[in-house]
Parts: structure tokens; sequence; C-alpha cells
């Protein structure tokens, strides 16, 4: 009997022999776990079958069946670089590339993803730690490269990025949502200290996820442009407080508390009280400052903000981690 069911436009060919009433699988091209989905296969012997299937993930990140839509990934986020993965099973993108090639590919390599499967660059701003890797990606592989008009005319004229395809610098426009692959993009505005910086949410089907960093405050625009979301990682930069007594210059100090600067701590803690729901299934905590804070105090100022904020909501309702300026988050799936 032949049974079928699509995976990538494909059918998925199985060896199998029956013995004592079991089918024990022999092969399995995909390296997929095969979960029988529907009837089961009548057949004696052994031989080559079609079969259904149902996509999981392992516990690595790993496809084994179905049900998921997007996976979203910290490969590094903090002050000194960030670079987070967004990708369904046909399309993957990177929303910025502000660490090494190697590292990139590294983290790639860990949620079963080649550089030379990258379909796109996505670039917040042109400031270090969001474009340092660009060069090198842009040269090994022809990833176009998407950012607003502004944002990608400094990165055109910087001489630390060597010499890349300029042709693989896309414009796009803030509050214009587009399609790419089976991915929507909707870029929108944030305040920095950046020639024309935006976040990014990124939509597959019913399921939505989001990056926003490098803000210098929050208003009504941006609390409506993270409604709804499955996942997201925001910016919890700094500590008032080990800002201000810390060994930055008062002018230093002064942008990043300033409306074109960072986000703090407790004013993270805020704007997730304003876009809490029953089904955001993951915060993580990001753009950490190497100087001015560090993991375990951002998590619980994040979650006594939301717990003693004025939402029905605790901090325990909800899964939040930070993620790490050198090492994978968890891979959330939605």
């Amino acid at each position: 009997m032949r049974f079928t069911r699509r995976l990538w436009q494909s059918e998925m060919p199985v060896f199998f022999r029956k013995t004592k009433g079991k089918i024990i699988f022999l092969l399995n091209p995909f390296r997929f776990y095969i979960t029988m989905v529907g009837e089961k296969p009548v057949s004696k012997g052994s031989g080559l079958l079609f079969l259904p299937i149902r996509a999981q993930m392992n516990r690595n990140g790993n496809r084994e069946g179905t049900g998921i839509v997007m996976r979203f990934v910290s490969i590094a986020s903090g002050s000194s670089g960030n670079c987070i993965y967004i990708g369904s099973d046909n399309t993957h993108i990177l929303i910025d590339a502000g660490i090494s090639n190697k590292r990139i590919e590294k983290g790639l390599s860990e949620i079963g993803v080649k550089g030379s499967e990258l379909d796109g660059v996505f670039i917040t701003h042109e400031h270090a730690d969001h474009i340092q890797g660009l060069g090198i990606l842009a040269r090994k592989y022809p990833i176009p490269i998407y950012g607003t008009k502004e944002t990608l005319e400094e990165i055109a004229g910087k001489a630390s990025l060597g010499e890349y395809p300029k042709e693989l610098l896309r414009p796009i426009l803030p509050d214009v949502d587009f399609h790419f692959g089976d991915l929507q993009i909707r870029p929108f505005r944030i305040d920095h200290d950046a020639a024309n910086p935006v976040a990014y949410r990124v939509q597959h089907g019913k399921k939505s996820v989001a990056v926003a960093t490098d803000l210098g405050h929050y208003d009504q625009y941006v609390i409506d442009h993270l409604q709804g979301l499955d996942a997201l990682l925001l910016e919890a930069n700094h500590d008032v407080r080990m800002l201000e007594t810390g060994p930055y210059p008062y002018r230093l100090k002064q942008r990043i508390l300033g409306d074109y600067g960072h986000l703090s701590n407790e004013n993270c803690g805020r704007l997730l009280n304003c876009i809490l729901h029953d089904h955001l299934k993951k915060i993580l905590l990001g753009h950490l400052s190497e100087k001015n804070n560090f993991a375990e105090l951002a998590y619980e100022t994040v979650c006594l903000e939301i717990t003693q904020g004025e939402t029905a909501y605790q901090a325990k309702d909800f899964s939040i981690a930070v993620a790490g300026r050198d090492s994978l988050s968890e891979i959330v799936t939605v």
C-alpha cells in the first residue's frame, strides 16, 4: 500500500521490513524519526513505501516532524554583537550580522542550517555590533542585505567591511510589509542614534515573532507593532544605577539614557506589561550591556516589573530568558 504526505514538496520514501507484526524502518534518508499518522500500512515482508510523517523537533532543534511554523534563535545578543536567526522549513533569514562570520556559521550549524541556505540578512541599523560580520558573509554567499535606504548608505561607506557586491544591498521602507519566501516581514521605526533604524516583526501564517533592540524609548506606535506576538527578543540593555555610577564618560551615559539611546531593564519590563497576552510563548531579553548590566539583574528586574505591574499577569506566567552574548539561546519554535 502506498501512503503519501508532502514534505518540502516531495514524498518521503522509507524502506521497511515487517517482523512479528512490527514494521522496522531500515533507511531514512532525511534522518527523520517516523511517526505513523492515519491508517497503518498493510503489507507483508519488506519493500519501499511512502508514508505520512509528522515533523517534530528534537532537543537540538533538528526537525523530526510537522506543526512547526518558525524557529527563532538568538545566535548572539549583547552590546558587543548581535545576530538572530528566524526561519521556516523553506526560508532562512538573519536579523543583523554583528558578530564574526565564523561565529555566525557555527551558530547556524548548531541548528542545522548552512550559511549557503540563508536567503537574506535584515539589518536594523549600521552600528558595528549589528554589521561587523556582514562583509565576509556577503563575499562568501550572494545573500541579499536589507535595510532602510539611509542605513544601507551608511553600510556602503564602511571601509571596515571590505569589498563585497554592493548590488546585494536592497532598500526597504518602515511600515511597508513585504513577503520574503514564505515569511512576511514588517520593519517598523525605532528611536536610536542611527541613520534610520528599524525593528522587525516576522510572520508565517498566524504565527509571529519580533526583534526589537536599540530603542531609546517606546511609545504607542512601538506597542502597537509588538501586539499579538508568539515570541519576542526585546532589549534590556542596562541597569540605570550601574550606568550612572559606572566608568562611562558623562556624555556617553547621557546618550544611553536619552530618547535615542537604549532601553533599561525597568523600561523593558514596563514595555512588556503593555504587550503580554496568554499566548506569548517566549520572551528573550537581549542586547545587555557588558559594563552596565548582568544577566541575573536584568532577569530579576524585568520579572519584578511584570509581577508588580498593573496587569493581571505574574512573571511566572511566562517563559523568560536572557539571550547570551556568546552562546545560542534555546531554540524557540512557534
